[in-house]
């Protein structure tokens, strides 16, 4: 096999390089290496390490030895490189990995099928981690599929597969309740309120939702996010047309530890809302205090997009800045994001006025 040969020949540079041994001579500890085969399991996992995925599936191929240590010690890869012929690599090389917890399927062009995605459920149980984004082929087979396989899966990513439906979603939510990170942007026909329902109801550890883009979400889904999922730190509804302040105010009473929200052209959003994440502040300091003595980060919104909410004014977003002093409107910094609402042109955060008021107090030049 010639990638094969090119490959021992690779690892030997690699070893001179890096651990400062040869094929056929002494390492330390006085281990004689005098075949490639004879390479301990440890010696080869960290060689591997240093290797990109696509030179590791060649390695499986130089002998039998490899192949059953690259089985077992293999806990992460990523196929993205993968430009055709993806599906058959997946249903080849992913009975002898086991052992994943990280599987990246991104695509640019879609090639998974879902006999590709059932092959993975049926052979690594202890996958924590899938990126399935972009794949337009995959149908509900591979979420039901999941649902039954991969019960420790953690984070999730089906953003722009539009063939899923809400029941499959709301299915897997049932079996997958350890999900931390759940990306859904652009899947409209997947993201409804009866999913997330399921989501609220059955993933109380979700920490961050995509729903950019997703715009049959309306308040009663969000509202049950936010019932549920007392953990959320992000989530994003840019796009989602239908919801109204009841899903902020929600967030608001709710997501104690919610650090980052997209409101990107949901223009049924009012200075409601805006007063609501003010406050929450304030109505929940006892909360909050408890929750950084527990060990979590300074609480509060340090990103904000509310591009396109016209309705909004400058009071009630002032006094939301004023509130959370991560959010920030001054130049490289900028985690309060109002593109397109003209009328929030004079709000700023309190860098931008002390570095306004400083430039003012400068001497004319003469």
């Amino acid at each position: 096999m010639k990638e094969a040969a090119n490959l021992e020949l690779y690892f030997e540079n690699l070893m001179v390089e890096n651990i400062g041994s040869k094929s056929g001579g002494e390492m330390g500890g006085g281990v004689i290496i005098s075949e490639w085969k004879d390479i301990p399991v440890e010696l080869l996992l960290r060689i591997l390490s240093l290797l990109d995925d696509q030179t590791v599936i060649v390695a499986s191929g130089v002998c039998h030895g490899w192949r059953d240590a690259i089985s077992w010690g293999i806990t992460r890869l990523s196929l993205s490189w993968c430009k055709k012929n993806m599906n058959e690599l997946v249903l080849s090389i992913v009975p002898k990995l086991p052992k994943l917890q990280v599987l990246i399927l991104r695509q640019d062009t879609p090639q998974l099928q879902d006999d590709a995605v059932e092959t993975i459920a049926s052979y690594c149980h202890d996958l924590q981690e899938l990126d399935l984004s972009k794949s337009f082929r995959l149908t509900d087979r591979s979420l039901y599929a999941i649902a039954r396989g991969c019960p420790n899966l953690i984070k999730l990513n089906i953003s722009g597969c539009p063939a899923f439906s809400d029941t499959a979603l709301a299915c897997l939510s049932s079996f997958c309740r350890k999900l931390k990170i759940l990306n859904l942007c652009g899947c409209v026909k997947t993201a409804s309120d009866r999913a997330l329902k399921a989501i609220g109801y059955n993933c109380h550890q979700l920490q961050s939702l995509n729903l950019g883009w997703c715009d049959r979400v309306g308040d009663e889904g969000v509202k049950s996010l936010a019932y549920g999922c007392p953990d959320l730190r992000a989530l994003d509804l840019c796009g989602c047309v239908l919801i109204t302040d009841e899903s902020v105010i929600a967030l608001a009473n709710h997501c104690l530890h919610l650090r980052s929200l997209g409101l990107y052209y949901c223009q049924n959003i009012t200075d409601r809302a805006m007063y609501s994440l003010a406050q929450s502040r304030v109505k929940n300091k006892h909360e909050v205090w408890e929750s950084v003595k527990k060990g979590y980060k300074e609480e509060g919104l340090t990103n904000l997009n509310i591009s396109q909410c016209t309705a909004l004014t400058p009071p009630a977003v002032q006094l939301l800045c004023d509130s959370f002093p991560a959010l920030h409107t001054c130049s490289g910094r900028h985690s309060l994001i109002t593109s397109g609402c003209l009328n929030l042109t004079s709000v700023h955060c309190a860098c931008a006025v002390q570095a306004h008021r400083a430039a003012s107090s400068l001497p004319l030049a003469h």
